[in-house]
């Protein structure tokens, strides 16, 4: 199942239905907004979150930028086999570190060879896309994780060692301390099967003005 506009709204009066605390954040944020990207490919998709990796956004960008231009020949993402045919000092030269440069073949190698078969992976279950996906260097569980929410659109998706969540629950639910991933697994009971839509209202209470006084 993927969210849609119609299952973003069911997934909210389901939250509302099942869990005052999360109730009260939902009013304060407002509608969820959490539609997934469409735009590009999956391959392009992956390649760009390991480019954004601990990079801020504009340094990111620049370096996607240059790595478009370079190595696909245009403003259109480079294809596997585009990468595969580049060695690693054009790679690098686009502002790559060695990490990433290698950690992005290593992609294009597991998509040519079909071990981790994009084409497909739209079918395949949560764990069975995280397990494709983390065999992938350079691509944790964390990531697989935003993979599968904000592109694959899945809507039970719990990140439960991923800090915005934890501290958007430390707040929703009035916690003493960061719950550690046993603990959000016990309150995300009641998110469920909408964890992915729950995990977002986490995060945006942390934008809120007086989020610091929730």
């Amino acid at each position: 199942m993927r969210l849609t506009p119609r299952r973003l709204q069911e997934a909210v009066a389901a939250l509302r239905a099942s869990d005052p605390k999360m109730a009260a954040a939902i009013e304060r944020v407002g509608p969820c907004t959490m539609i997934p990207r469409v735009d590009g490919s999956h391959f392009d998709h992956l390649a760009r979150a390991i480019v954004f990796q601990q990079l801020s956004g504009g340094a990111a960008s620049t370096i996607y930028g240059r790595f478009k231009e370079r190595i696909g020949g245009g403003s259109e993402a480079p294809t596997p086999a585009q990468i595969l045919a580049s060695d690693e000092a054009s790679l690098r030269a686009c502002g790559l570190s060695t990490a990433k440069t290698r950690a992005i073949v290593d992609l294009a190698q597991h998509v040519e060879d079909a071990r981790l078969p994009l084409d497909v992976i739209d079918t395949m279950d949560d764990e069975a896309v995280i397990d494709a996906l983390v065999a992938v260097r350079g691509v944790g569980r964390w990531t697989a994780q935003m993979f599968l929410m904000f592109r694959l659109g899945r809507p039970d998706v719990l990140p439960v060692l991923d800090l915005g969540v934890r501290k958007g629950a430390q707040r929703i639910y009035r916690m003493r301390a960061l719950p550690e991933a046993d603990r959000l697994e016990k309150v995300a009971r009641n998110w469920r099967p909408w964890a992915s839509v729950a995990s977002w209202y986490c995060w945006r209470v942390l934008d809120l003005e007086d989020a610091g006084g929730w």
